[in-house]
C-alpha cells in the first residue's frame, strides 16, 4: 500500500477521518431551489447573485476554491480584489436562465487541476483578471444576443487581454485529518505591476437564525505569535480549532447574517453582517466590521504589489494542534512536499503504464475534477415546504407546490454533483456514472453513494429514486442498477475486493425501484414503457416532461429499452448472489423471464404496432392518440440506439451452476420459438455452451450499426452523436393542430427552449451514452466474436470487429481532450490562449457535451461527473 491507499483505509475503518475535511463548499448556492421562499418558486430571481454577497443562506455555504467538514460547520475559501472591481469577488460569477441567451452559464475561468480521494493533497486555479471584472456586459451582451449564437464568454470580453491577470493557485496538504497546511500563490502574468488583495476567510454556517437550534458558535483573534496571525475557532461539535495566517495581514470580524436593510430596507438587529468586508474594502466602511475582533465570519486582508512576472504566496493552516511557532515554516514545507509526492505516487500507480505523459495529465485532471466536484447538499423538504420558526411563514399554496409529496426527504451528506456551478444539485443518473472512474481511486465513496440514493430518506416510500431538486418526482433513466454491477466488478477486478455485503444491500432496494418502474410507468401494463424525457432533454419532437399537444401518450423505444437493460443487470446480480445464496436463482428468473417479454414488446406491442421499424432497419418512438391510433415518430435519434445497451452474456460455468435457471432458458427456446431471437444459445470450442440475451438480434444489430457508424449520420470524428446528421438536411417536421413540430440536427448549442434549453441532445456527442454505447459493443463481441464484423466507418469496406469499433469510438471520445498533432485539444475550441498558451493550454475542461462536428466542448463547463468517464475509457481503452 501506498500512503494514500492507506489513508483511504483508515478512513475505512474509521481510524482516520481522512475525508472530514474536503471541497465541500458549493460553487453556487444562490439561485437553487433550496434557496428559494418567494411565491412564484423562481429561483433564479428570488435569490439573484446580486443578493448572495448580503443574504445568509439557509441550506448550505458557497465560497472560491474553498473546503468545509463534511458537516458544513466551518467553511474555508478565498476572497481577492483587484482594486478596479465594484464587488469583492467572494465567488463566482455567472448568468441566471433568464440573462443567458443558452440559459444560465458560469463566466469565470477556473480548474481543478489535482486531488487525492482523501483530500489529503488538493490544488485549484482561479483566473483573476486585473481590469475591472465586466459583470454588466456580460450581462448586457448575454441578453442581447438570439440563441442561433455562440455564447460571450469571460475570454470573449477582452478581460484577458496582454495578459493583464493574476493565476491564483491554492492548494491544501494535510498534516492530518485535522491539520491541514494551505498554501495561496499568485502569479502576475501581466507586462506591469498590480495589486492584488487576499481575504483567506473562514466562516461558520448560519445554523442559528431559523428558529431551531439557538447555538451560535464564535470566531475571534487569538493570542498572536512572532510569525503568525491567529483566529481561534470554536464550535461546540468540534472544540477548538485555529486558523494561522503568515503576519503583516489585517484581520477582519463580522457575522455572517443577512443585510436586511440592503435587501428589504428594514433594519439591521446587528451593524455586522454578511457583506461587511465587500463594504469596508470597496466602498472604505470601516464601520462595517467588528472592532471587538469577533463574529461568526472573519477573514486576514493582506495587500501585494505583484511585480509583472511576479509571485506573492501565503501561508496558512487550518489545525486542531494549539498554536505555536514555527507551525507555518519548515514542518509546512515538509508537509506540502510529502503530499504532494504520495499524490505523484498513488497516481502513478493506477495509470497505465503504456499512457502517454498527456493521457495521464487528461486522466488525473479527470479524477481531480470528480473529486473536486463533492459537495455538502442539504435538503429537508419538510422543513423547506413548512418554514421556519423564525421569519415569515412561505406563501400557503406552496405546501402542494413543488417537492411537496417528497416530505420524507431529507438529504444532508456529501453527494458527487454533476457541476457544482451549474448543477450544484445532485441528478440521479450524472451520479450512477460518476461512480464509475470513482470506483479506480476509491471504491468506497462509489459504493456509499449508490447505496445512499436507495437509503429510506432519499428514496420515496413507493420505490421512485429522486430525480434532481428542481423536480425530485422526475424520471432519470434507471441506471442504478448498472453502476452497482460494474462498481462491484471493478473493484473485484482493481482491487481484489468482491464487496457481495454492498451487493446484496443494494440490490433489495433496487427491487423496490423496479417495482416502482413496473407499476408506474407502464400504463397499460405491455411491458412497454413510458417515461418522460428521461434525462434527454430535448431529443423529441415535443417535450417529453409535459402533456402531448396531440394527447395520448408516447410508447417509448428509450424508456422501454431502458428496462430491458434494467432486467439485465438485476439478472447479471441474481445470478452472482446465487453464487452463494441458491435462494437468489429464483429472483434471477424472475429478471429473466421479464426481460424476455420486454424485449418481445418491444417488436409486438400486441396492437399491430412496433418500436423497430423494418423498413428503416431502426427503432422509433411511437405516438399512441386516445382515439387509439397509432404512428411512429421517424425520428433517427439516440432514442433508437438506446436498445443495444440491453445485452448481457452468461457464461456456461454460471449456467451449469443453476439447474433451474438452465431448464427455464431451455424451455423457452424450445416452447417459445418467437423468443428465440432475444435468447441465443452458441457452443464454444470446448463444447461449453454461452447465451447471450439481449433486445436487438444479430440481423437489427447490423442494420442499426450501419446508421450508427455512418460518418454521415451518428459518427462524429468525437464519438457517437446524439441525433443523426441526416437530419440537417432532413428535419423531421410533424404538424399538429395548425403548429409546426421539427426536430433540425443541431451540433452545438439547443437553438430551441423545450426543457429550459442549457443542454442539447440533437446532434452533439454526451459521454454518458456514448460509453455505454462502447460497453454494449465489448458485451456483443465476447459472445459473437471476431466472426461477426461490421464496416467502420460505414461504406468505407474497412472491416472490423465489435471489440475493434469499440476501441475506435472510444479513441475518438478521449482524443476530445488529448493533444493532436497541432498540439490542439478538440474540447478547447478555438480560443489561442486555451490551445497555446502555456499557462491555459495543459488546463483541462470536462464539459456537459460536444460539438458533433468540431468537438469543441459545450454546456456546463465542469462537469467533470459523466465526462470525468474518460478517465475510464483511458484506463480501459489507452488513447
Amino acid at each position: 500500500m501506498n500512503k494514500e491507499q492507506e489513508r483511504l483505509e483508515e478512513s475505512r475503518r474509521r481510524k482516520g477521518h481522512w475525508k472530514r475535511w474536503g471541497p465541500y463548499l458549493s460553487e453556487r448556492q444562490w439561485g437553487t431551489v433550496r434557496e428559494d421562499y418567494s411565491p412564484k418558486g423562481n429561483a433564479w430571481t428570488s435569490v439573484p447573485h446580486d443578493h448572495a454577497r448580503y443574504r445568509a443562506y439557509r441550506w448550505g455555504e458557497d465560497g472560491l476554491g474553498g473546503i468545509s467538514d463534511r458537516h458544513q460547520y466551518i467553511c474555508f475559501a478565498l476572497a481577492l480584489w483587484n482594486g478596479r472591481d465594484p464587488i469583492l469577488k467572494e465567488r463566482l460569477f455567472g448568468l441566471n436562465s433568464l440573462e443567458g441567451n443558452h440559459a444560465e452559464d458560469v463566466k469565470e475561468v477556473y480548474f481543478y487541476l489535482d486531488s487525492t480521494p482523501t483530500h489529503s493533497y488538493m490544488k485549484f486555479l482561479y483566473k483573476y483578471p486585473q481590469r475591472e471584472f465586466p459583470y454588466a456586459r456580460l450581462v448586457g451582451e448575454s441578453r442581447g444576443r438570439s440563441r442561433l449564437e455562440p455564447e460571450f464568454e469571460l475570454t470573449d470580453s477582452g478581460a484577458f487581454d496582454e495578459d493583464r491577470y493574476f493565476d491564483v493557485f491554492v492548494e491544501y496538504a494535510k498534516a492530518a485529518p485535522d491539520d491541514i497546511c494551505i498554501l495561496i500563490t499568485a502569479c502576475n502574468r501581466g507586462p506591469e505591476a498590480a495589486d492584488l488583495d487576499l481575504f483567506p476567510t473562514v466562516w461558520f454556517r448560519n445554523t442559528w437564525a431559523w428558529g431551531r437550534d439557538n447555538y451560535r458558535p464564535r470566531l475571534v483573534q487569538g493570542h498572536g505569535l512572532p510569525d503568525a496571525e491567529v483566529i481561534e475557532i470554536f464550535h461546540r461539535y468540534y472544540g477548538a480549532r485555529w486558523l494561522l495566517c503568515e503576519p503583516g495581514g489585517e484581520l477582519l470580524f463580522t457575522e455572517n447574517e443577512s443585510d436586511v436593510k440592503e435587501l428589504w430596507g428594514l433594519p439591521n438587529p446587528t451593524p455586522y453582517v454578511k457583506d461587511a468586508f465587500h463594504r469596508y474594502v470597496v466602498h472604505g466602511a470601516a464601520h462595517a466590521v467588528n472592532p471587538s475582533n469577533s463574529g461568526t465570519k472573519a477573514a486576514v486582508r493582506h495587500r501585494f504589489r505583484i511585480e509583472a512576472g511576479g509571485i506573492a504566496a501565503l501561508r496558512l493552516r487550518l489545525t486542531d494542534q494549539i498554536p505555536a511557532p514555527g507551525f507555518l515554516a519548515d514542518e509546512f514545507a515538509g508537509v506540502f512536499a510529502a503530499r504532494k509526492g504520495e499524490a505523484d505516487e498513488f497516481y502513478r500507480n493506477i495509470t497505465p503504464a503504456e499512457i502517454s505523459q498527456d493521457g495521464a495529465r487528461v486522466q488525473r485532471q479527470a479524477y481531480a475534477g470528480l473529486l473536486w466536484s463533492k459537495q455538502f447538499y442539504f435538503y429537508d423538504v419538510q422543513h423547506w415546504l413548512t418554514g421556519d420558526p423564525v421569519g415569515p411563514a412561505p406563501p400557503p399554496d406552496r405546501r402542494g407546490g413543488r417537492n411537496s409529496d417528497w416530505q420524507h426527504l431529507h438529504n444532508e451528506d456529501i453527494v458527487s454533483m454533476p457541476d457544482k456551478w451549474e448543477y450544484p444539485w445532485y441528478a440521479a443518473w450524472d451520479l450512477a456514472f460518476h461512480c464509475i472512474p470513482l470506483a479506480l481511486v476509491d471504491p468506497d465513496f462509489a459504493k456509499e453513494q449508490l447505496l445512499l440514493f436507495l437509503r429510506e430518506w432519499y428514496m420515496h416510500p413507493n420505490g421512485q429514486i429522486p430525480a434532481y431538486e428542481w423536480a425530485l418526482g422526475d424520471v432519470n433513466p434507471p441506471v442504478h442498477a448498472w453502476a452497482v454491477w460494474r462498481v462491484y466488478k471493478i473493484e473485484r477486478r482493481v482491487h481484489g475486493v468482491a464487496d457481495r455485503a454492498f451487493l446484496e444491500r443494494a440490490f433489495h432496494k433496487l427491487l423496490l425501484n423496479f417495482t416502482w418502474w413496473v407499476n408506474r410507468k407502464d400504463i397499460h401494463g405491455r411491458n412497454v414503457f413510458q417515461g418522460g424525457f428521461l434525462g434527454l432533454d430535448n431529443i423529441g419532437v415535443f417535450d417529453r416532461s409535459k402533456p402531448l399537444p396531440t394527447g395520448g401518450h408516447l410508447e417509448q423505444s428509450d424508456a422501454t429499452s431502458w428496462m430491458g437493460m434494467y432486467c439485465l443487470d438485476m439478472l447479471a446480480i441474481a445470478l452472482e448472489l446465487a453464487r452463494e445464496n441458491r435462494g437468489y436463482a429464483d429472483v434471477a428468473l424472475k429478471f429473466l423471464v421479464h426481460f424476455i417479454h420486454i424485449a418481445n414488446a418491444m417488436h409486438d406491442m400486441g396492437s399491430g404496432m412496433e418500436l423497430w421499424d423494418d423498413q428503416d432497419g431502426f427503432y422509433y418512438d411511437v405516438l399512441s392518440q386516445d382515439d387509439g391510433t397509432q404512428s411512429k415518430l421517424k425520428v433517427r435519434s439516440m432514442v433508437g440506439l438506446i436498445p443495444l445497451f440491453a445485452v448481457l452474456k452468461i457464461e456456461p460455468e454460471m449456467y451449469d451452476a443453476l439447474p433451474d435457471f438452465r431448464r427455464l432458458v431451455e424451455w423457452y427456446l424450445e416452447n417459445r420459438p418467437r423468443f428465440r431471437r432475444n435468447v441465443i444459445a452458441k457452443k464454444r470450442s470446448d463444447g461449453a455452451v454461452l447465451h447471450l440475451f439481449s433486445i436487438v438480434d444479430q440481423e437489427r444489430l447490423r442494420r442499426v450499426l450501419g446508421y450508427m457508424l455512418d460518418e454521415n449520420e451518428f459518427l462524429s470524428p468525437y464519438g457517437i452523436r446524439s441525433l443523426s446528421r441526416y437530419h440537417r438536411d432532413n428535419p423531421y417536421i410533424l404538424h399538429v393542430d395548425g403548429t409546426q413540430h421539427r426536430v433540425d440536427y443541431e451540433p452545438g448549442e439547443s437553438t430551441t427552449w423545450m426543457f429550459g434549453g442549457n443542454s442539447n441532445w440533437r446532434g452533439p456527442v454526451w459521454f454518458p451514452v456514448n460509453f455505454l454505447i462502447v460497453e454494449s459493443l465489448q458485451r456483443f463481441h465476447d459472445f459473437l466474436g471476431d466472426e461477426f464484423q461490421v464496416e467502420f466507418p460505414t461504406g468505407s469496406g474497412r472491416l472490423m470487429n465489435l471489440w475493434q469499433v469499440a476501441a475506435e469510438i472510444s479513441k475518438r471520445l478521449n482524443h476530445l481532450f488529448l493533444r493532436d498533432a497541432d498540439g490542439r485539444r478538440p474540447a478547447l475550441g478555438d480560443d489561442k490562449r486555451f490551445q497555446h498558451d502555456p499557462h491555459w493550454r495543459d488546463h483541462l475542461l470536462f464539459h456537459e457535451y460536444f460539438h458533433g462536428d468540431t468537438g469543441k466542448g459545450l454546456g456546463a463547463s465542469h462537469q467533470t461527473g459523466w465526462t470525468g468517464l474518460v478517465a475510464k475509457l483511458l484506463d480501459q481503452s489507452g488513447e
